[in-house]
């Protein structure tokens, strides 16, 4: 465990097979039971990185995520960054929405992932590739309160 607030170290590992997208969930789940997510919250966030893994290896190209475990004295929890060099996306609004897909699939991919965790972040440019962030926290308090500078 880190001190209060302290980010621990970072794992990357590349996506570009589907056996590549099996040790991501592997290492989600695994890094999920460590920080003491309960079996629902495991579920949604290695269902989550499932997602977004399979997004990274279809439409970007292959890529990469990069886990962190995140730690406070209030919380403790994890983001997983999803990074590729594709084509990116070129209306992140329209492929946000519940339905929309491009590669003839249900289109609940990345509007799914989003409800699955507490913080979404979506980074696309066309023609550059695409980064998408997501943290979920153990506690179902949600992430750590601010900590008062009062003395």
């Amino acid at each position: 465990m880190t001190q209060a607030g302290r980010l621990t170290a970072s794992v990357t590992l590349p996506i570009g097979s589907d056996a590549d997208l099996a040790r991501v969930r592997q290492l989600v789940r695994q890094a999920a039971i460590e920080l003491g997510f309960g079996l629902v919250q495991q579920t949604k966030l290695v269902t989550a990185a499932s997602e977004l893994a399979r997004n990274t290896l279809v439409h970007g190209g292959g890529g990469h995520m990069e886990m962190t475990r995140l730690s406070s004295s209030q919380s403790r929890g994890l983001r997983l960054s999803f990074v590729d060099s594709g084509p990116g996306i070129r209306d992140v609004e329209l492929a946000l929405t519940d339905g929309y897909t491009t590669g003839g699939g249900l289109g609940l991919g990345l509007s799914g992932a989003r409800r699955l965790v507490q913080e979404f972040t979506l980074d696309s440019r066309p023609g550059e590739g695409t980064t998408v962030s997501v943290t979920a926290w153990a506690s179902a308090l949600g992430p750590p309160l601010p900590r008062s500078e009062a003395t």
